[in-house]
């Protein structure tokens, strides 16, 4: 018989409030396969600690690093276990955060449970990120602040707001960032390292990992030189679609890219 506990049930045992929100199903398609490893695991955010002692006891053999900007007193909490680090410091404090980078190296799984601030979620991700480990995961909880403005979100320009839903959103494009045919594109700092996002409601998951694969569409951003290597390849008439591709095609890039220039200047998107 398997005796293990189940994400729920320990959840259930601590009355994390994860379940209220919808969360714990999530994780525990995530975390399943990882439950027995040996994993570093920083959690943003401590409040009662209902959270940081149901990955203690989920996460047996990892390691549960709890930061929190308010001063958690680990016994009165029943945090003082083995398996449980508890730090004190903001989220958004570089300093802070170099700190915790530098005694704990990097991390398998990331949760931001914090201040739900906009800009705290996205300083967070920056600074973080980078120490994440390959095929590791980062997930951010209560997205629907990004919806409110008394946290830094916005909720009455989704399309172009700076909330932490509309990074997210536009991280997406950094998954594709080989596909996309814009002859001026500048590589941004996420392309390549990111194999997947995933959103739910009010939970968002990335998994970091290396995403080099080359586009069958373009060749260095741009299309017209990808049709002009494959046409003239398998034809050998290099003339004919050097014109055709990178003439006169190229010429219709170069329109629509300044047609989007103009736009973009008018309308201030930058």
């Amino acid at each position: 018989m398997n005796f293990e506990k189940s994400l729920r049930s320990i959840s259930e045992l601590y009355k994390s409030d994860k379940i209220e929100h919808g969360y714990i199903e999530i994780y525990d398609s995530y975390f399943k396969q990882l439950k027995n490893k040996k994993l570093k695991i920083l959690e943003i955010g401590i409040a009662d600690g209902k959270s940081l002692l149901t990955w203690s006891d989920y996460f047996k053999n990892s390691i549960i690093i709890g930061i929190d900007i308010h001063k958690i007193n680990a016994v009165e909490k029943k945090l003082d276990r083995e398996n449980i680090r508890i730090h004190q410091g903001s989220q958004s404090d570089e300093k802070f955060v170099n700190e915790i980078i530098k005694e704990y190296g990097s991390f398998d799984i990331i949760i931001d449970d914090g201040s739900h601030l906009s800009s705290d979620v996205k300083k967070s991700f920056h600074l973080l990120f980078p120490y994440l480990n390959n095929d590791g995961l980062y997930a951010v909880e209560d997205m629907q602040t990004s919806y409110n403005h008394f946290f830094g979100g916005n909720p009455f320009d989704l399309k172009y707001s700076s909330s932490h839903m509309n990074f997210f959103k536009h991280l997406t494009d950094s998954l594709n960032y080989q596909e996309i045919a814009n002859p001026f594109y500048i590589k941004k700092k996420y392309d390549s390292k990111i194999t997947n996002i995933s959103f739910y409601h009010n939970l968002v998951f990335v998994k970091k990992g290396i995403n080099k694969n080359e586009s069958k569409e373009v060749l260095n951003h741009s299309y017209e030189k990808m049709k002009f290597k494959v046409k003239s390849n398998r034809n050998g008439s290099t003339l004919r679609y050097y014109f055709k591709y990178m003439v006169l095609y190229k010429t219709y890039t170069y329109f629509l890219f300044i047609l989007n220039l103009i736009k973009k200047i008018i309308l201030f998107r930058f």
